[in-house]
C-alpha cells in the first residue's frame, strides 16, 4: 500500500487531521493509518467512516494500531 499515514507519537486531533487530509488527497482506494493510542484509533476510525471509508481491519502492532481503510 502506497498511502500510509504514520501518526504515531501525535496527540489528537493531529492523527485525525492528517488522516482526513490523506483521505481527501487519495479520494478512493486503499490506505492505512498507524496510531499508538486507543483514543487516536477510535477518532481516526470515526473520521474515516464519516467520509465513507470502510474500516477493513485493525491490527495491533508494536504498541499501537494499523488501521486498514478502503473506499470504492
Amino acid at each position: 500500500m502506497d498511502n500510509t499515514v504514520d501518526a504515531r507519537g501525535l496527540s489528537c486531533p493531529q492523527p485525525v487531521l492528517i488522516s482526513l487530509a490523506e483521505m481527501k488527497k487519495v479520494g478512493r482506494g486503499k490506505m492505512f493509518v498507524l496510531v499508538d493510542t486507543d483514543t487516536s484509533k477510535e477518532n481516526v476510525s470515526r473520521a474515516a467512516k464519516s467520509q465513507d471509508w470502510n474500516i477493513e481491519k485493525i491490527e495491533v502492532e508494536d504498541g499501537g494500531y494499523r488501521i486498514y481503510l478502503k473506499k470504492d
